[in-house]
């Protein structure tokens, strides 16, 4: 974080407008979330991929700030906490990260940077969302919803059971996370991860995942624009049968899926169930459509005003994105496709997926 940065952090905390905490916050408050896929370097992005928990006649808007850097406004539902994240859309071996996130009077401030694999910084769509949730969050048995912005310590954290998360150090860029009260009996959710770093390009994953009847923990380590691990700050969000700004109902179209076969030429079923899951009891599909390409099909939640989210599995520094944007056509979303790193080869690779709609 830069030293401008850090001084208005402080000054925002002093005011209250940002609030740190180590657990979940208890004040219970209308959730607030937005997403954008953001294709334009200035102005209004598409509008077929916009939609946020403000009222009718807003819309989002960018700005574009350094090299690499664009600044987006989703208005009305400014926030002191939640978490971000954000996928490059990008024929190449693109990456982007939030830098960091604010309120600006009623408006929700998320700066996203995109780099080359390497660190070069390089303009590029990408997709994009806030979220912040609190307490209560009522929802029919099973479901289950946690994030965690760390960035040093615990900077906001939420937990649908009530459960702590708590966060270990690991070594160099290497975190565990134990979302308490989230466990599963058999294995079940969906996993995004996303670097937060103003001071450097950054880049996070998941790399290890033990679900458990009590606790979901939660493997994560970070590296900088090459492969050398490094402390970065990052926004981790668990979703089970939720969609990944948190919601139960409304949406009622979103799913996830977990790749984690990612040889299997398919198409396949990711298994068990409860890692491949559709809200409208589709069985979502994987295919290879080339090396380091997995065509992801989401049947019949596929709906217009609508977003997509990758995060990279692996005990690896290795990466993905979105080659392009997905489409939805007769109720089928198509993720075409999900595109994976070995530095600036592609390859085969693991990843989460999430799929959800305003529907």
């Amino acid at each position: 974080m830069t030293r401008l940065s850090r001084t208005l952090l402080a000054v925002a905390i002093a005011l209250g407008l940002v609030q740190v905490a180590t657990t979940p916050a208890q004040a219970a408050v209308p959730n607030r979330w937005g997403y954008a896929y953001v294709n334009v370097p200035a102005g209004i992005p598409s509008l077929a991929h916009q939609a946020g928990s403000w009222p009718g006649g807003f819309n989002v808007s960018v700005t574009p700030g350094v090299p690499g850097e664009t600044i987006v406004r989703f208005p009305q539902i400014a926030g002191p906490g939640g978490v971000a994240h954000a996928t490059a859309v990008s024929t190449g071996p693109n990456i982007c990260q939030v830098a960091k996130w604010m309120p600006v009077g009623p408006d929700q401030i998320v700066v996203v940077r995109c780099h080359q694999f390497g660190g070069a910084p390089v303009t590029t769509p990408f997709t994009v969302t806030w979220s912040e949730s609190t307490p209560p969050m009522a929802g029919p048995a099973g479901q289950g919803f946690g994030y965690v912005h760390y960035n040093g310590g615990t900077i906001a954290s939420y937990n649908s059971a009530g459960g702590a998360n708590l966060v270990s150090v690991l070594g160099v860029g290497w975190y565990k996370v134990d979302m308490n009260g989230l466990g599963s009996a058999a294995v079940a959710g969906g996993i995004q991860v996303t670097a937060q770093n103003d001071l450097t390009q950054a880049r996070c994953k998941v790399v290890n995942w033990v679900p458990g009847a009590v606790v979901q923990q939660i493997e994560i380590r970070c590296f900088n624009g090459v492969n050398t691990p490094m402390h970065s700050g990052w926004s981790l969000t668990y979703q089970r049968e939720r969609n990944i700004n948190g919601r139960w109902v409304p949406p009622k179209a979103f799913g996830y899926t977990f790749d984690h076969t990612p040889a299997n030429p398919g198409p396949y079923a990711p298994a068990p169930p409860g890692v491949n899951y559709n809200s409208q009891g589709g069985v979502n599909t994987v295919r290879s459509s080339g090396l380091g390409l997995r065509l992801v099909t989401f049947p019949l939640v596929g709906y217009a005003i609508d977003h997509v989210q990758v995060t990279a599995y692996g005990n690896n520094p290795d990466h993905c994105n979105l080659q392009s944007v997905w489409n939805t056509m007769g109720g089928v979303a198509m993720v075409r496709n999900v595109q994976c790193w070995t530095n600036v080869t592609r390859a085969d690779r693991a990843s989460f997926v999430s799929y959800t709609s305003t529907q």
